[in-house]
């Protein structure tokens, strides 16, 4: 009789949990347009590399394409992602060619070119581009 009521025992405790509602786990995506507000590395201030216009860039999964703007010219270019994985230096990025003050714009295309990883927090509000594990870059989503 006690090996029929542990077994009941167990068989309910079965049903309750799968009838236990799952909490949804929010998927972030690099989908979106993305303002950078930090790079590493230029010993010049950030605000004194982009005084005007802060780099965008804007990622559409559908089309699997980037476009953005380097706080002068604009960028577009084939996204090749795989998993966390980002290339943009075999992306084939074309862009605009206008004359620019200072240096920010090839500071920014530079850096881009050579990121290897992205993060995005939990929130899915920050995404960092990465080189090994140094973040390079990182952008605010808007």
């Amino acid at each position: 009789m006690s090996k029929i009521i542990v077994l009941m025992v167990f068989i309910c405790m079965g049903f309750v949990s799968c009838s236990t509602p799952k909490t949804a786990v929010k998927e972030v995506s690099i989908e979106g347009t993305w303002k950078l507000n930090y790079i590493t590395g230029p010993k010049i201030a950030f605000d004194g590399l982009f005084p005007e216009n802060k780099p965008t860039i804007i990622f559409d999964l559908k089309q699997n394409r980037f476009t953005g703007n380097n706080s002068c010219n604009q960028y577009f270019g084939a996204l090749l992602t795989d998993g966390g994985k980002i290339n943009f230096k075999d992306a084939k990025i074309a862009m605009t060619m206008m004359a620019c003050e200072g240096d920010g714009d090839s500071v920014y295309m530079e850096a881009l070119n050579k990121i290897e990883s992205y993060t995005i927090t939990d929130d899915g509000k920050t995404l960092n581009f990465l080189l090994g594990n140094v973040v390079m870059l990182r952008f605010i989503h808007q």
